[in-house]
């Protein structure tokens, strides 16, 4: 995540967090294929602003929508993908320094800690070999996800991926 608040950035540390879910692609045209999925995925970040350190993990069940071109041969395909993704918050936690562990509250006014809706664009690239797919993607959240006009929260991820792929023939 990036922060910005009050006018203060933060240098953000990057937390490992867990994906998983189910894609599915459907060929379009040669070389070309849509690539949809439902994931649960935890994201977030540990920062300082002042003297207060925080750590926020929200997690979200998303929705990308990617197209691919896919090359190589049939046993062993390079694939590049980029596409939007959706996705709404469904629970996660924040500690702050001095206060402990406490959920995260969702909601568009300021007693919120974070808004309920992501909306971001992905790109990457993955090794499909007979089904079993290895891919890296980055992902740049476009919302803001602050409920106060005074700060500026958006998701970053990189993301490492291991799955099998249905295909629609």
């Amino acid at each position: 995540m990036t922060i910005k608040a009050k006018g203060l950035g933060s240098k953000p540390e990057t937390p490992m967090g867990v994906h998983f879910g189910s894609n599915y692609e459907i060929p379009l045209m040669r070389n070309f294929s849509f690539l949809t999925g439902f994931l649960f995925s935890s994201k977030g970040s540990d920062f300082k602003i002042d003297t207060v350190d925080f750590s926020l993990t929200p997690t979200y069940m998303e929705i990308p929508v990617n197209i691919v071109y896919n090359f190589g041969s049939k046993a062993t395909k390079i694939s590049l993908f980029a596409g939007p993704y959706s996705a709404c918050a469904i629970g996660g936690y924040k500690i702050v320094s001095g206060s402990g562990f406490k959920y995260l509250a969702f909601g568009a006014d300021e007693n919120n800690d974070l808004k309920y809706f992501d909306v971001g664009f992905n790109f990457g690239v993955g090794v499909n070999i007979k089904g079993f797919v290895i891919s890296a993607q980055y992902g740049i959240g476009l919302v803001n996800l602050s409920p106060t006009d005074d700060s500026k929260i958006r998701n970053k991820v990189i993301g490492i991926s291991i799955s099998s792929l249905k295909k629609n023939k």
